[in-house]
């Protein structure tokens, strides 16, 4: 009778990688890591990839610890009462645990007349590189415009501005998650690197050459580059499994499924009590270290902690010598208080250098990661509140 357990981990970034890290502190665990492609994405280096200063990948022999099997498929359907994950190859997978880590995308909507058609996603690794590609044809001085005044479509406005362009933003919100100074310092820098910010405007219409907003004007553009709203992968949901209204994992408070107890979800894809954590690479790896901390709690016969992590900031680029950093309360609420300028450029690049090297030092001694603790996220539930 084989004493081995089998653990499937359902994506390779840096929830998937890091949980898969953890786990392996355990010799009795098949572990194998399920990722469309065979390198590692650096998701936070994207808008860099399409700037031509990054190229955003990493090798997973850097990152994945050498006792993962990495299978390079995509996963199609979870049969949770079989216990086994179908591929798009046809292949399956047959687990006793599976680490839901298929993070986040950033999809264009479809209630927006010609995004669909002409606009360029920017969250996922493929749709950057048509991007990049697509603005290599372009002439420096057309026309971009990029949609979007969150923190990626901040980053990306500025980088490409940096490189010469003529950039305009085009948002709702500049900064909707930052306090009132750091978006005061985000904006200060936009405009010294020349990007346009069109503050509080609605996008209703995408064209080849232009775009369209609520009061009637028109921008021309280019490259049009959408960076507003995040969403999901559909597995869960094709998968017969409840999800919340975005299509996350729903899960309780140790990141357990709702359906199976068998499911654990990590990172973006997770909702835990329909209270989910904001989308970020910053949480994402706590609530992996979770994920696998719950997995190995049952395996040991004990009882699985709650989720408790604290948020410390938001970091923003603003160009390659620039930057903000907001802090905030452990519950994620931005505070009064930020750093901007060269420095917070320097402590953003040391941050994006330290995530790879957390992911590197939990391959070699799975164990060591930690985060802040502390998020009082039982008083956000009980208020009913979410930052997801």
């Amino acid at each position: 009778m084989s004493t081995t357990t089998r653990v499937v981990v359902v994506g390779g970034g840096y929830a998937g990688v890091l949980a898969a890290n953890r786990l392996s502190r355990r010799p009795d665990l098949d572990i194998t890591v399920v990722n469309p492609r065979p390198h590692f994405v650096e998701r936070i280096r994207l808008h860099q990839l399409v700037a031509g200063n990054d190229d955003a990948v990493e090798d997973y022999s850097a990152l994945l610890t050498d006792r993962a099997k990495l299978v390079v498929d995509a996963a199609q359907r979870i049969d949770a009462d079989a216990k086994t994950v179908r591929l798009a190859s046809g292949a399956t997978l047959d687990y006793d645990y599976l680490i839901y880590a298929v993070g986040s995308t950033a999809p264009v909507p479809h209630s927006v007349t010609g995004a669909d058609e002409f606009a360029f996603p920017l969250g996922e690794w493929e749709a950057a590189r048509r991007l990049a590609d697509t603005l290599q044809d372009t002439p420096l001085h057309a026309p971009i415009v990029v949609v979007g005044g969150g923190l990626t479509g901040i980053e990306a406005a500025s980088e490409f501005a940096e490189t010469g362009r003529d950039v305009t933003l085009v948002t709702d919100a500049l900064g909707p998650s930052l306090a009132n100074g750091g978006r005061r310092s985000v904006a200060r820098q936009l405009k010294r690197l020349g990007v346009t910010v069109i503050d509080g405007a609605t996008v209703t219409r995408v064209a080849r050459d232009r775009i369209m907003l609520q009061d009637g004007s028109e921008l021309p553009s280019a490259v049009t580059v959408w960076t507003a709203g995040f969403g999901v992968p559909t597995l869960a949901a094709d998968s017969g499994l409840r999800v919340d209204r975005l299509g996350r994992l729903l899960t309780d408070e140790t990141l357990t499924s709702l359906d199976h107890r068998s499911i654990i979800a990590a990172g973006d894809s997770a909702s835990p009590s329909a209270q989910p954590l904001r989308m970020s690479c910053q949480l994402a790896m706590p609530l992996a270290s979770h994920a696998a901390d719950t997995l190995l709690a049952r395996l040991d016969g004990a009882a699985p902690a709650n989720l408790n992590p604290a948020s410390v900031g938001q970091c923003i680029s603003v160009g390659r010598r620039a930057g903000t950093i907001q802090m905030s309360h452990f519950n994620d609420v931005a505070l009064p208080a930020h750093i901007g300028g060269r420095l917070a450029a320097t402590i953003k690049e040391q941050v994006c250098r330290g995530t790879l090297s957390f992911l590197a030092k939990e391959a070699r001694r799975p164990g060591s990661y930690f985060w802040p603790r502390g998020g009082k996220r039982r008083q956000t539930l009980e208020k009913g509140t979410s930052h997801g």
